[in-house]
């Protein structure tokens, strides 16, 4: 064990007590670990695979969010080599972005290959599988979202039997008014929560024009995951590194037990200097805050 992870386990064994009360109602996972999108890495892990990820290691963090899986391959190697690496490393996978397939040919999404992708990440250890994104083809309607709801909710079951949960990330456009309703809240009364997670991008919902807080209060337990990002306080168009912009992560983080929260990533997608330094310099802020 690395003396700055014995130091840290230390402190919080001989601290519980101290701790603050929300701190306190969160999950186990959440407390000890800070989880990081590979997504926010994506100018450089491409190009040197094994070097990024010791960084991100280095740097303190100790889940990772996958996003690129197709054919079973991941940043252009066998899914099975990535998970071997970052298990050396002590990194562990507990969630990965997958598409639905419109539009694509290759396997490993919702509609083509699925039960081959929960094979490999099932192999992988991972919790979660998350649907990452809709192309705008597929999203016209709200029939268009109930249509890939009732897909979700079909795909969910061969997650379950895995011991898999299935989840959903939003961005800003589930928030815009689509034929009098508001999609992100027709996704919420039609996937079962039995079956799928939600994954709250907090920058995109707040971005969307939406509170968090609201949607915890009205909809307890469905946020089991976070994608923790942060909003520029000039151009709401752009990221900010943690803490240096408009979101209030403490307050935030202070309902991580009502909404139901089991593990929170890092993201960002703009950087004012590179995305290496702002990983860097969030895993700094976040620790400083949980």
């Amino acid at each position: 064990m690395k003396r700055r992870e014995f130091i840290s386990r230390s402190a919080i064994a001989a601290g519980t007590v101290m701790l603050p009360a929300w701190l306190q109602a969160c999950t186990t996972a959440s407390r000890k670990s800070i989880g990081l999108q590979l997504y926010t890495l994506r100018d450089v892990i491409f190009q040197d695979l094994r070097g990024t990820l010791e960084k991100v290691a280095g740097f303190g963090y100790t889940e990772v969010e996958t996003f690129s899986y197709g054919d079973g391959k991941i940043f252009g190697q066998p899914f099975s080599d990535f998970v071997k690496m970052t298990r050396d490393m002590g990194l562990k996978v507990t969630s990965g972005h997958y598409l639905t397939g419109f539009g694509q040919k290759a396997t490993g999404t919702l509609r083509n290959g699925w039960e081959k992708a929960v094979e490999d990440a099932k192999a992988a250890g991972q919790e979660y599988m998350v649907i990452a994104y809709l192309f705008d083809g597929e999203r016209q309607s709200l029939d268009d979202y109930k249509r890939l709801c009732a897909e979700m909710n079909k795909a969910a079951e061969v997650c379950k039997a895995a011991g898999i949960r299935l989840g959903y990330h939003n961005h800003a456009f589930e928030f815009e008014p689509l034929d009098g309703h508001i999609p992100y809240d027709v996704m919420l009364a039609e996937l079962d929560p039995k079956l799928v997670a939600m994954e709250l991008d907090l920058y995109w919902i707040v971005r969307a024009g939406k509170s968090p807080d609201d949607y915890f209060k009205k909809h307890p337990g469905r946020f089991e995951l976070w994608h923790v990002k942060d909003m520029h306080k000039d151009d709401p168009a752009k990221n900010a590194d943690l803490g240096q912009g408009k979101i209030n992560f403490p307050e935030i983080f202070r309902q991580a037990k009502q909404s139901g929260m089991k593990h929170f990533y890092v993201e960002q997608e703009t950087y004012e200097v590179s995305s290496l330094v702002s990983v860097e310099n969030n895993y700094k802020y976040i620790s400083g805050i949980i």
